[in-house]
């Protein structure tokens, strides 16, 4: 059993590792069809002459470099330089918008920005041309800026060449207290805040899970293969930092469209995923077999129904003939898909329905559920063989972490891990850090083998299918202002993406059907589809400001207003969303199907 050293920072630690494997392949990329890998000895060199180059163009220590590029090899050589020269990681979603990216540099105050492409420049760099504190920009690719204005731009490359150093004049001087990073997390407000993360908490994350890996699994030659979004702090730890503590090869994925095809080249020891994907997968696979016929149907039927049992404690030692075929047939072949080595796939992000779990378990396939959010590095606990597989919790918290159970249920986390606050805002960081605990905002309790169990969020936040986090108060609030709109409610937990529950304005209503000659019977206009259609105008406009993730796809039509008498509305005018889930849930709910 193996445990991981005691760093003071997450560059010291990638320093290490660079020593140990030297010529050995840790990044691998796929620019024209094949994998072509970068030595961790490479990687260090970019990272040293990239640090230098940062330092000359001006960066001070405590500066904020916002990155914003697809996941590839130079997100995290970038990752490490800026943390290299004392400076701060700003990571950012590739699918933001100018508004988006505005709001993150000025709050950030970030003065330089490193974009990947020029596809991803053309909503970054307005930004920072508006903005009042980038002064230069790095491009991964030529980006090609135009006219020279008040910004100064590098090419990526250009930088390192021309301060090539080796690693011994590298200087890892940063405390774990110190801030590693600052990720924007959409709060209940709707403006996303910056939580800082420091070097410690970041490495008691990568300790702990280390730790889950050696004495659960043993660890190997690990191999990751990173497909969710870098500036994502699930990815962010998980699939980077995590692997380079582990001293493993990670490989870039080609995209999600190309993510089963590469996950057969690579055949990944350990993959950090979403619960979409596993709704994604159990479709496909089950789809599959099913048209195979003959006896794989019945195959699958016995292993989803001997897994179901042992997973409820019935195993039977009936089932054990079936269980040994199972053993021989079907299972085998699952395994071959997912490229044969896998030890676990690691659930984050969103909750998993527990029996998406039970089917992947039944066909051998361990499947782990962790829990936690930005605020804890992320991860504040999960589920591990060595404690029972419990699909509907997750698990238990990791090595020194406290998790205790507040009087109305809230859990409260502490240690390491959890951060030092969010960036320029006491006031939201005083409301969820007291007395050194986190206040997560989610309801739940602790089993008999101390494993937590959510039952329910206090916080509003809608947390897609992806883990990508949502406020719905910004989306609603903008969907209002709208002269069509009077009232709406967003719904998307755990889904692919956005709808909305809608009430017309009835002072528009009332012109709408005055200009149409309509007796404006409320029944018939929810099925008119002019009238329809303008409201749909009225979200697409809404839309055209919103990131990809808040978009709203789809919309149904309340049958009357919200208000205090019928129950959709508090005294103070918010809306009571589990009423309204309770009322229209349904119809939200069969938007997905149709």
């Amino acid at each position: 059993m193996r445990r991981l050293e005691h760093f003071p920072n997450l560059v010291a630690m990638f320093l290490a590792r660079a020593a140990e494997k030297g010529d050995a392949p840790f990044l691998w990329h796929k620019p024209a069809g094949d994998w072509v890998p970068i030595s961790w000895r490479v990687v260090a060199e970019h990272v040293v002459s990239l640090t230098a180059g940062l330092k000359a163009i001006g960066l001070k220590p405590g500066d904020r470099v916002m990155l914003v590029s697809e996941n590839r090899p130079e997100w995290c050589i970038s990752d490490l330089a800026i943390m290299a020269a004392g400076c701060i990681t700003v990571p950012a979603y590739t699918t933001n918008t100018e508004r988006d990216h505005l709001h993150i540099i000025e709050n950030s105050g970030a003065s330089v920005v490193i974009v990947s492409s020029a596809k991803l420049a053309r909503t970054l760099l307005p930004a920072a041309i508006r903005s009042s504190t980038v002064r230069a920009v790095i491009g991964i690719e030529d980006i090609r800026p135009g006219q020279p204005g008040a910004l100064d731009f590098h090419r990526w490359a250009d930088v390192i060449a021309a301060h090539a150093c080796g690693p011994e004049t590298i200087a890892a001087t940063a405390r774990r207290e110190d801030t590693a990073c600052i990720i924007y997390t959409s709060g209940t407000g709707g403006a996303p805040r910056g939580v800082m993360q420091h070097h410690g908490a970041i490495l008691h994350n990568v300790a702990a899970t280390s730790a889950i890996i050696s004495e659960d699994f043993g660890w190997d030659d690990e191999v990751f293969l990173s497909f969710l979004p870098l500036s994502h702090a699930y990815e962010h730890t998980a699939g980077q930092h995590l692997p380079i503590g582990l001293g493993a090869q990670i490989y870039y994925a080609e995209g999600i469209e190309k993510l089963a095809a590469n996950i057969s080249e690579v055949r990944p020891t350990i993959m950090v995923v979403v619960p979409r994907l596993f709704e994604v997968l159990r479709a496909r696979i089950t789809k599959e077999i099913e048209k195979q016929g003959g006896v794989a149907p019945w195959l699958l039927d016995r292993a989803l129904a001997i897994g179901t049992k042992r997973y409820h404690g019935e195993s039977s030692v009936l089932d054990r003939p079936v269980d040994l075929l199972l053993g021989a047939t079907l299972r085998p072949k699952i395994a071959k898909r997912f490229g044969g080595r896998l030890k676990a796939m690691v659930s984050g992000g969103a909750p998993l329905t527990p029996e998406v779990g039970v089917f992947f378990d039944s066909l051998g396939l361990t499947l782990m559920q962790g829990y936690g959010q930005t605020e804890s590095a992320p991860v504040v606990s999960c589920n591990r063989p060595s404690v029972g597989l419990q699909m509907d919790t997750v698990g238990p918290p990791l090595a020194d972490t406290e998790v205790r159970i507040a009087e109305d249920g809230e859990i409260l986390v502490r240690g390491e891990l959890v951060m030092h606050g969010y960036w320029r805002n006491p006031e939201e960081s005083a409301r969820v850090l007291q007395n050194g605990w986190l206040h997560t905002g989610d309801i739940g309790l602790i089993d008999a083998k101390g494993r937590i169990k959510i039952t329910d969020r206090k916080k509003d936040i809608i947390v897609n299918d992806k883990g990508d986090n949502v406020a719905p108060q910004r989306v609603e609030g903008m969907l209002t202002l709208q002269p069509e709109i009077a009232q709406a409610m967003i719904y998307g937990d755990r889904r692919p993406y956005m709808v909305a529950l809608i009430v017309p304005d009835p002072e528009w209503t009332q012109q709408w059907c005055a200009a149409n000659g309509d007796p404006c019977n409320f029944a018939r206009l929810a099925e008119n589809s002019e009238y329809r259609t303008i409201i749909g105008h009225a979200v697409e406009r809404v839309n055209r400001d919103l990131s990809v993730i808040e978009r709203v796809r789809r919309y149904v039509l309340a049958e009357e207003p919200f208000s205090i008498e019928n129950g959709q509305l508090t005294p103070s005018l918010k809306i009571r969303r589990h009423v309204l889930r309770d009322v229209y849930g349904e119809r939200l709910d069969a938007l997905y199907r149709s």
